[in-house]
């Protein structure tokens, strides 16, 4: 069966949310918000009342949005701040949600040592916190030894392989084996996978969180990493290791992480974290450009090489695959870009 086009999607769209209200679906107030990385759009409705909500159009043939729906009601219940859920069509890929806005916490960034940043940033560890004491994980998905694989194997697929022409660097295997051994020593939390800025919406002056739906148990550190080394801001490695220690402290008081964890192993750990994150996400936003021509990945790249640079510089071994970085992929990869339109 041939696969609805975006237009024909939306007028099913429009049919279903009119007749949720009993209205016309030729009166229907409906515009394009948003869409993101995924086959997912957003639509924003405008009620007679005034009132607004917010519509993901979600295909099923390319996205499962039960995960969505249980992952929603279940941190709602734990007092966590997720839009509410008003109504759905998992059959067709349909949901209404609470609208909060156009604001992203990145609106509110304003460079990496600016006051507000830093302010906003210990907002988001709040509530991380509060994601990982209140959420439990049992129900997700776990992010075990073949996920973190997969995640790391991206990078030379898609950037060395794909993208650049490169071949595997030696001492490669042994960096993965590394990194996916430390990620599985860390104890497991409810993990959001994208806990960034973009995904932190500001509403009402709270913190909100969205695009939660490939959430998994997982380590403790992956969510404060996606937060401290995400692609809007390169924090001097003082101010990073300061949050770390002051998290790693937080997580033991909480009884998170074993008070037996040192300062120093936990923040092995999380240089680790981020260097599989790193790795990951220069893979990802290479397939997101080859195989799905998206747009405005590829100049973020030398933002997360130049944070993977900042990961291996803090691990034990790493000198060898640091001066591959520097000698031979950073310069491959300016090359590439200044010949990319």
């Amino acid at each position: 069966m041939p696969q609805a086009t975006p237009a024909t999607r939306t007028e099913r769209l429009r049919h279903w949310a009119a007749g949720r209200h009993g209205l016309a679906p030729d009166a229907l107030a409906l515009c394009l918000a948003a869409g993101d990385a995924s086959f997912r759009r957003y639509y924003r409705l405008h009620l007679p009342d005034g009132t607004t909500r917010m519509l993901m159009d979600a295909p099923p043939e390319q996205e499962d949005s039960h995960p969505f729906v249980a992952i929603a009601r279940h941190w709602r219940s734990a007092g966590l701040p997720v839009p509410r859920l008003h109504g759905e069509d998992l059959e067709a890929g349909f949901l209404e949600l609470d609208d909060l806005g156009d604001t992203p916490l990145q609106a509110r960034l304003r460079g990496d040592t600016h006051p507000d940043t830093l302010a906003w940033h210990e907002r988001a560890l709040v509530l991380l916190h509060e994601l990982q004491n209140r959420a439990t994980p049992e129900a997700l998905p776990p992010y075990d030894a073949a996920l973190l694989g997969r995640e790391l194997d991206l990078f030379p697929d898609w950037c060395l392989g794909r993208w650049l022409g490169l071949s595997t660097p030696p001492g490669w295997s042994a960096l993965r084996e590394m990194l996916i051994a430390s990620a599985l020593a860390q104890p497991v939390v409810t993990v959001h996978r994208d806990f960034d800025a973009m995904n932190l919406m500001l509403h009402d002056d709270d913190l909100y969180l969205i695009d939660f739906q490939d959430a998994v148990a997982g380590p403790i550190s992956y969510d404060l990493i996606s937060l401290l080394r995400g692609r809007y801001c390169r924090f001097a490695p003082e101010r990073f290791a300061a949050w770390v220690e002051a998290f790693r402290r937080r997580a033991v008081a909480d009884g998170r992480l074993p008070a037996t964890t040192t300062a120093e192993a936990f923040h092995r750990q999380a240089q680790a974290m981020a260097a599989q994150r790193a790795l990951k996400v220069l893979g990802i936003f290479c397939r997101l450009t080859l195989r799905d021509g998206r747009d405005g990945y590829l100049e973020r790249l030398p933002h997360f090489l130049d944070h993977l640079d900042d990961s291996l510089a803090s691990l034990p071994d790493q000198d060898a695959f640091r001066a591959w970085l520097t000698h031979e992929f950073r310069p491959a990869l300016a090359r590439r870009l200044e010949a990319t339109p």
